[in-house]
């Protein structure tokens, strides 16, 4: 496959971000991030009335803002490449929304995906719960990430079934499912070239792939 457009998903706490940073240097490639700051945020996690929604709507009018942006801007013509999907607006929605609140958010949804260009290709970063529960205890020790800015374990749980379910179901575009709770997610040269290597043999269709190395540079 001759890929222009790769995004990169899964739960936090997978890489996600270094990976994306890691294939866009190996393909001089443009390299899209998630921007995680949002006003609203400290709320949710205070579970004020509302915030919620308030922070859903902030998070998926940027990401569209962003997307829409390197449509606009024929940055397509080089390669891309994202640590997010635009998908993953939805799982996020429905775990966190009520029934009314999710409502009028899929009408929005529905209108803002229109203009957006799906990638060719979708790499999803897959691990037991278990195990990315003890990676995010890990990352929140070495970032000293606030208590209250860490998930619980219920709501770990629900998430990572929410994405395993969403990209189960998931058809609009190649899919790369990569196991990692046997890698060290560092991704180096060898590792990366495997990886790659996946990737531009795909073809329509979900493939799954364990990394066969640790990693090491």
């Amino acid at each position: 496959m001759d890929f222009r457009y790769l995004a990169i998903e899964g739960p936090l706490g997978l890489g996600k971000t270094a990976l994306a940073e890691r294939l866009g240097a190996r393909l001089d490639a443009t390299v899209v991030l998630d921007d995680a700051e949002n006003p609203f945020l400290d709320a949710f996690y205070e579970g004020r009335p509302g915030a919620a929604f308030q922070t859903q709507l902030f998070f998926t009018l940027q990401r569209h803002r962003q997307q829409l942006a390197l449509r606009q801007g024929d940055l397509f013509s080089q390669t891309v490449v994202a640590d997010y999907l635009f998908d993953r607006d939805r799982i996020y929605a429905f775990m966190n929304l009520d029934d009314n609140e999710l409502f009028i958010y899929q009408r929005l949804y529905d209108l803002l995906a229109r203009d957006l260009a799906a990638p060719d290709v979708v790499v999803y970063l897959q691990t037991p719960t278990d195990l990315l529960r003890k990676r995010l205890k890990e990352r929140a020790r070495r970032q000293s990430e606030p208590r209250e800015r860490q998930p619980g374990d219920e709501y770990l749980t629900e998430l990572n079934e929410a994405y395993n379910h969403f990209f189960f179901h998931y058809t609009a575009t190649p899919l790369l499912v990569v196991e990692t709770s046997q890698f060290d997610l560092s991704w180096g040269d060898e590792a990366l070239d495997d990886l790659l290597k996946q990737i531009q043999s795909m073809a329509r269709g979900t493939r799954y792939y364990v990394p066969r190395t640790s990693g090491g540079a």
